[in-house]
This record gives C-alpha cells, structure tokens and sequence, in this order.
C-alpha cells in the first residue's frame, strides 16, 4: 500500500496486521481520487472507519488542507499515526481514536464543516444508516458536501433512497463499490 501521488506520492503505508482492517486497494485508490480530484486541494476531508489512514493521507497528499481521521481500533489509531509521521501530513491533520457516531458529534461541537467525506465501514454491520442519520443532523455537511461510502457490491443500501441524502454516482469494482451522496435540498 502507498500513496499515489503529491506531495508523499510513493511513500509506502503500513498497515495493521490481522483481519480487522480491509485496506482500500492502490487501484480503487487511484480511481476513486480520479474521480475526487477536481475537489480535492483547498477542501477539507473526513476519513470515517479510517483503518490504516490511507484515504485520507493520499487527500492530504494532493493538497486537502485538512483530515479528520476516525477509527476506535487502538492499533489502527497507532498505523494512522506512524502513516502520518511518515509523509510528514500530520500537521494537517486530526486523529480521534473513538466510533464514527461519538467522533461526529465532537466535530459538530467543535464547529467543523467538511466538503468530503469518505466512510468504509465494515462490510455487512449496518453502520452506514446510523452514521448518514447523524451526518444529516450534525451541522458538519451542507448540500456542496460530497459523502463516498464503500461497500461490498452486495451490500443493499436501498435505505438510502428514503433518506436525507441522494445517489449522485455509482462505481463498481470487482467486489465492492463506490456510493456517492450528496443531501437533498
């Protein structure tokens, strides 16, 4: 795993060991920032579920001025860390080791707005209909905000058509996909 291009462009990224984290592979890294890039310098981002920190060290890479990462798995909070150390991005960026839901709500007390946001939960928990809800009422998203949720390609995420929030894009993969949301007006 490494970055792919910027400013830490092919810095190599650890990650953490075992079955707990599912890293986002290079390939569907470079095409979902093929996707991202016109939006990406300037904007500022959050990294939900950020496992190893790569999303959001790869936007800090090509000139988002701020992430947010968000993980409450200790040893991928330490991995996020020592990515950011590495490609020396830390100064831009905010580690909180604690669930998506607590970690936005913080970010809606503490006044953070972001224009991306990127969610990999674990496949198949549920946890994506939880988190848009509090994304939807937190104050930390507005109607420009890009929301991209990965999930396995069999995950059913048809709640997402009742919800405050509307499918703008789809990108498949081999087994999984992209989701890309924006509120409804």
């Amino acid at each position: 795993m490494r970055v792919i291009a910027g400013k830490a462009r092919r810095l190599i990224l650890k990650s953490t060991p075992g079955f707990d984290t599912r890293p986002t592979t290079d390939k569907i890294k470079e095409t979902l920032f093929n996707v991202l890039q016109p939006d990406i310098a300037g904007s500022s981002f959050l990294d939900l579920f950020s496992g190893s920190g790569s999303i959001g060290i790869e936007a800090l890479s090509r000139d988002a001025k701020f992430c947010a990462f968000v993980e409450n798995d200790p040893k991928a909070v330490r991995c996020i860390k020592e990515n950011l150390e590495h490609t020396h991005l830390s100064e831009d960026a905010l580690v909180l080791a604690k669930n998506a839901l607590s970690a936005v709500n913080e970010l809606s007390i503490k006044g953070y707005i972001f224009d991306i946001v990127y969610m990999d939960p674990p496949y198949h928990e549920g946890y994506e209909q939880p988190v848009l809800q509090a994304l939807a009422g937190s104050g930390i998203i507005n109607a420009d905000t890009q929301i991209i949720i990965e999930a396995d390609i069999h995950n059913d995420l048809e709640f997402i058509n009742e919800s405050a929030f509307y499918i703008f894009r789809e990108k498949e993969y081999k087994n999984n996909k992209h989701y890309f949301l924006r509120l409804k007006q």
